[in-house]
């Protein structure tokens, strides 16, 4: 557990890449957490740690295994190299997400995801939306959420599956929403 206040937003590129659904647009978004390599990865794989600040997660947590996330689906862990490398299929192959975790000084790690999509949009509340939109508010708060867990500053009762109903995480969705639009703006013009 880290001591320190400070958070910066992620850094978002939009990339494409094959995965076995067909050609996907990636949303890929860097964040640097004061904590070490090791506690990154346990609270991104430990179920226990992943049901305080992201959803909770249940199945067969191993290489070949499936998981359910609640509100979230299911899914496949197709490949992990602890504490670096985790990639997981969504959606019957739809979707793929790969977490890189790299120190990037001492104490300091640096989380990579990639997620890959080849859906065009969701529906959220009866509109649709584009995928990648849909991302940015989905990681944002999660990834703020993140760093309160890490600093043990992550609010007592905090229930991770009903972050969007949290006044206080609205900025963090926007934020990410809008840092997401403007991927797809600089994407269309080529």
């Amino acid at each position: 557990m880290t001591n320190t206040n400070t958070y910066t937003e992620p850094t978002p590129e939009l990339r494409r890449r094959a995965i076995p659904a067909g050609e996907a647009r990636v949303a890929v978004m860097k964040r640097t957490y004061d904590a070490t390599v090791e506690d990154v990865w346990s609270a991104c794989t430990d179920p226990e740690r992943l049901a305080r600040w992201y959803v909770p997660v249940t199945g067969d947590l191993r290489v070949g295994g499936t998981f359910e996330q609640k509100n979230m689906g299911t899914g496949e862990i197709v490949a992990c190299e602890a504490p670096s490398h985790l990639r997981l299929s969504l959606g019957g192959g739809a979707d793929e997400i790969e977490l890189w975790l790299r120190e990037v000084g001492d104490g300091m790690t640096e989380l990579e995801i990639q997620h890959a999509t080849t859906i065009s949009e969701h529906e959220i509340g009866g509109q649709m939306y584009d995928a990648i939109l849909c991302m940015g508010g989905g990681y944002y708060p999660r990834l703020y959420a993140l760093d309160l867990h890490l600093r043990g500053a992550l609010p007592e009762g905090w229930d991770p599956a009903a972050f969007h109903e949290v006044d206080a995480m609205r900025p963090a969705i926007d934020r990410g929403m809008a840092d997401m639009q403007a991927l797809l703006d600089a994407d269309a013009q080529g």
